[in-house]
C-alpha cells in the first residue's frame, strides 16, 4: 500500500503528514507513506487543493487536515 501526502511545505500540509505517520505507527501498518510537494506532480495526480492524501493513487481528502478516525478506516 502507497500513501501519499501532497502539499508544498506549509504547516497543514506537515499537520496532515504527522496524522498520517502516527496512525500507521499505532496501527503498526507497513505502508509506504510519501510526501509530494512538486507543483505539477500534485497537478498530474488531480490534486486541487492541499493538503491532500491518496491511497495507491485514489484521493481520499483534499483541502484539509484528515482527522485520525478517517485515516484508521481507509487502513482497515
Amino acid at each position: 500500500m502507497l500513501i501519499t501526502v501532497y502539499g508544498p511545505g506549509c504547516a497543514r500540509c506537515y499537520e496532515t503528514e504527522r496524522v498520517v505517520r502516527n496512525v500507521l505507527a499505532e496501527l503498526q501498518h507497513d505502508a509506504h507513506l510519501e510526501k509530494v510537494t512538486d507543483y505539477q506532480a500534485m497537478a498530474a495526480a488531480g490534486v486541487l487543493a492541499t493538503p491532500a492524501v491518496a491511497i495507491d493513487g485514489v484521493i481520499k481528502v483534499s483541502g484539509r487536515i484528515p482527522k485520525r478516525e478517517e485515516v484508521k478506516a481507509w487502513l482497515a
